[in-house]
């Protein structure tokens, strides 16, 4: 069967409690999800709450098809949600960790919001991720896309400028999800954009990833302190459990005694992606390969960082879409970013967005098939 290109409204996503989810009544009336369908029959679907990937439908080497990506078929789980995982969403303004919530832009101090331990997480309270985002179909050659766009307010969880963003999904008929990012400012801050979602190759719910082999394109990570906060070194990989640079399991080293793998619970790092000298655009950041299925994500990126995770905080208490439960270690996030804490970390580069600047990153996610 031959699909043909396609972006459709598949819904409502009403709410039982407005006040409950804690948005207003105008946004419930606004939240829809989309479905995005290439001529290969790979299917994306993402709601404009939180710009949320809910679904990405896949094939094996045989053809059959799965979920890969991890999250829930309501809108109100990803609203209450507990431990709130971040399932699928736009992280921002600012993805990833600001030590004590706060950074200085000339002179300035600002006081962000604090949500994780003495820190800032991605984007605090109310981030990117949980409001509702405005959304219209794109006329594309040889995909279909989604844009959504978001405008934070001046202040917003503590952030100077009023910030205007758009997100865009185009699913490509190579089974590729390309996802460009846009900002402008009003007055000079901070901007990290990332897609947080979760991935299970063997299909989510479907056990743990201990097995999916990994390949990082970084000789290099940067080292964090008790509260997952950068120490400002950027530290080689080699003789480490960080070695990625070839690929393994991701479950090989995971228990090894070692001062990082002991403040992550397990892998929540940034590595510094490989860059030739001068080049700008998409190189490779990582490759997964999931032996079992034939599933394999390659990840392109204009970013200099990609922070891995491998779903350390999941225990079994949140179930998916296909009912079943989230264990330990039951998916990993492939986050494209700058790197963590970078407003208050001189030598890392930067994240500071000025007036009349436009910043702009893209992001692409391979799925092929291995024999």
């Amino acid at each position: 069967m031959r699909y043909l290109m396609s972006l459709m409204i598949l819904s409502l996503w009403g709410i039982n409690s407005m006040a409950e989810a804690g948005i207003r009544e105008s946004d419930f009336d606004s939240i829809k999800l989309y479905e995005m369908k290439n001529a290969k029959g790979m299917v994306v679907k993402v709601t404009n709450y939180g710009a949320i990937i809910t679904s990405i439908q896949v094939p094996d080497r045989h053809g059959k098809m799965a979920d890969v990506a991890l999250g829930y078929d309501n809108v109100e789980s990803y609203m209450n949600a507990v431990d709130k995982p971040y399932f699928g969403s736009i992280v921002g303004r600012y993805g990833n960790r600001i030590a004590k919530g706060k950074f200085t832009i000339d002179g300035e101090e600002y006081k962000l919001a604090v949500n994780n331990g003495e820190n800032h997480l991605h984007g605090g309270v109310i981030g990117f991720d949980k409001v509702v985002w405005n959304a219209q179909e794109l006329k594309v050659k040889n995909g279909t896309s989604l844009q959504l766009t978001y405008t934070a307010k001046d202040g917003e969880e503590g952030y100077p400028g009023e910030l205007s963003v758009t997100v865009t999904y185009t699913l490509t008929n190579d089974n590729s999800l390309r996802v460009d990012y846009k900002a402008t400012t009003t007055k000079a801050t901070h901007v990290n954009l990332t897609q947080h979602t979760y991935f299970n190759l063997k299909g989510e719910g479907n056990g743990d990833i201990l097995d999916h082999e990994l390949m990082l394109n970084a000789s290099r990570y940067t080292p964090v302190d008790a509260g997952l906060i950068p120490t400002g070194e950027l530290a080689d990989v080699k003789g480490t459990p960080f070695d990625y640079t070839t690929a393994k399991p991701i479950g090989r080293d995971i228990n090894e005694a070692h001062q990082q793998l002991e403040f992550g619970g397990g892998f929540d790092h940034n590595w510094v992606i490989d860059r030739p000298e001068g080049n700008t655009g998409l190189v490779l950041a990582a490759r997964v390969t999931e032996p079992q299925s034939g599933r394999v994500l390659e990840i392109e990126t204009t970013e200099p960082g990609i922070q891995f995770y491998c779903g350390n905080f999941l225990d079994g208490r949140l179930k998916g879409k296909s009912g079943k439960e989230y264990v330990h270690r039951g998916g990993f996030c492939l986050e494209t970013q700058h790197y963590p804490d970078s407003p208050n970390q001189p030598n890392f580069p930067s994240t500071l967005l000025k007036p009349g600047e436009t910043y702009s990153t893209t992001t692409v996610f391979h799925f092929k098939t291995a024999k």
